[in-house]
């Protein structure tokens, strides 16, 4: 019988208890700075909760900002609940740590992007080039509930 160590999982795991540690001090102490979260999920994944209507906008994947207002933020090992404005309109989202795709604070040029074992695999090659810390540019579609474009 062969063992191995699986550092992707590890790596997973470890970034996911990144962004709950960060989620937690947010939580506490709000948000220092200039700093501000771009976090895309998985809407199909369990325990993803959010209002029908953002369901049928989003039926895979989306992002949030978490900068200005934010309400009701709370983090637990699974996950974090919060509530965010679309359109003057407050909206509770719960969303478990796996199903986040990235994390992103633009603010310090940060970056998350988790990606499948089987994405892994496929792009191994792709990756070596790729400082691992960088993510993917945030969707258009989150553009929804984006404030950059009325930065200074």
């Amino acid at each position: 019988m062969t063992r191995s160590i699986d550092y992707g999982t590890l790596m997973h795991r470890a970034m996911r208890g990144l962004i709950q540690t960060v989620l937690t001090e947010v939580a506490e102490h709000g948000l220092p700075g200039a700093h501000h979260f771009f976090i895309t999920f998985d809407t199909r994944a369990p325990k993803v909760e959010m209002a029908d209507w953002l369901k049928s906008r989003y039926p895979e994947e989306m992002t949030i900002v978490i900068q200005h207002w934010f309400d009701n933020l709370v983090v637990t090992d699974e996950g974090f609940s919060i509530t965010l404005n679309f359109g003057n309109q407050p909206e509770p989202l719960v969303i478990p740590f796996d199903a986040v795709h990235t994390f992103v604070d633009p603010s310090v040029e940060f970056g998350l992007r988790f990606e499948s074992q089987e994405s892994d695999e496929e792009d191994e090659d792709e990756d070596e080039d790729e400082p691992e810390d960088e993510p993917e540019k945030p969707r258009t579609e989150a553009e929804v509930v984006s404030l950059d474009k009325f930065r200074k």
